[in-house]
């Protein structure tokens, strides 16, 4: 290993690069230097010590270029502090609109309560104790989706030679199915909503909406003016497979929505599409809402979603489609949650046996 000096142009300091090769970005600097001419003490204490870690990164370099191709990992190389690991392994692989990574690194550091956690402390009952942890606070899909981030972190670790054994190995992932299911609207009762008035107009209107476009709740609240055009709704959902954001044909209900609206935005300058209240306050509007239209179902702005898909299966539109229109890369959650999980009409269904002439 071999290091090269540079004067700067002052030529009073003199910077340390390493010299890896003759190709471009092959003589990268260490980040020391020392002074040329030291004045006083301070300057050769400074000299002193930064030729002593100049001779440390040396060092280290040396070993990990002498390791390479064995089983051995410097020490250097490691980091005490797991939660350390954690957070570098979120910073690197983090990507946009996939939250799943950084909320599992935010979970982990509710459970173990402290600031600082030893590899050696990441065992097989560690790991059952966090998924344990995960699947008593959150229900459906969210638990197993945290817990497997969690093991991308400890197989990386492995990996990289944390562990002589993957903690993980024999702790898989779980989900936590909701013991309540959640309501849909029939269609008959989204006719009765569009003629019953509600307290607060926007909520209607913005519930309305989603119900004819399969939007969350935090999609419709962020929706903006520029979202929307000549009748086409690009989500702010990314496809995993394009790159590229769902697009929905509005359905003429929902385009009519728009209509109102715009007349609106227009006086008074509005970029956001609705004007709502917090999710917990429109909910509340909905339950009246609900008792109002003769709607004995306990309804939240999440049924609107759940029924925008069983509808669509309804009318035998394939799962696949109903997948790409709610901003799903795969049909499993459309077949998993998104589904009728009650008989649309039970005294239909058995009249369809067989009777005696």
């Amino acid at each position: 290993m071999n290091l090269l000096k540079r004067s700067n142009k002052k030529g009073d300091k003199i910077t340390f690069y390493y010299d890896l090769g003759r190709g471009p970005g092959q003589r990268p600097s260490t980040g020391i230097f020392i002074y040329a001419k030291p004045k006083d003490q301070f300057q050769r204490n400074h000299n002193r010590e930064a030729l002593a870690l100049l001779e440390t990164k040396k060092s280290q370099i040396i070993i990990e270029k002498q390791a390479i191709g064995s089983n051995y990992i410097p020490t250097h190389k490691f980091k005490a502090n797991f939660l350390e690991y954690y957070q570098e392994y979120v910073e690197l692989n983090k990507r946009k609109r996939n939250r799943h990574l950084k909320n599992s690194l935010k979970q982990f550091k509710f459970f173990i309560d402290k600031d600082f956690i030893a590899p050696v402390d990441i065992t097989e009952n560690f790991c059952k104790r966090f998924r344990q942890f995960l699947l008593d606070k959150f229900t459906g899909e969210t638990p197993g989706g945290y817990y497997a981030r969690f093991k991308w972190v400890v197989n990386a670790a492995a990996s990289d030679g944390y562990f002589q054994k993957n903690p993980t190995e024999k702790v898989f992932a779980k989900s936590n199915p909701s013991i309540t299911l959640k309501e849909n609207l029939e269609v008959h009762e989204y006719l009765r909503l569009l003629n019953t008035p509600c307290l607060n107009e926007e909520v209607k209107a913005a519930f309305i909406f989603s119900c004819y476009t399969g939007l969350r709740w935090v999609d419709v609240k962020k929706l903006e003016w520029k979202d929307i055009k000549n009748g086409i709704l690009t989500t702010r959902i990314i496809q995993a497979k394009t790159g590229r954001p769902v697009t929905l044909t509005l359905h003429p209900i929902a385009q009519s929505i728009l209509e109102d609206k715009h007349k609106t935005a227009e006086i008074f300058g509005n970029e956001q599409v609705f004007s709502l209240p917090t999710a917990d306050g429109a909910n509340k509007t909905l339950v009246q809402w609900m008792k109002s239209a003769k709607i004995d179902k306990h309804i939240t702005w999440s049924c609107a979603r759940l029924s925008f898909s069983i509808l669509l299966q309804d009318k035998n539109v394939d799962d696949a489609t109903v997948a790409y229109l709610m901003g799903h890369v795969s049909t499993d959650q459309v077949r998993k949650t998104y589904k009728r999980h009650r008989p649309k009409d039970q005294v239909e269904t058995i009249r369809q046996l067989p009777m005696p002439n």
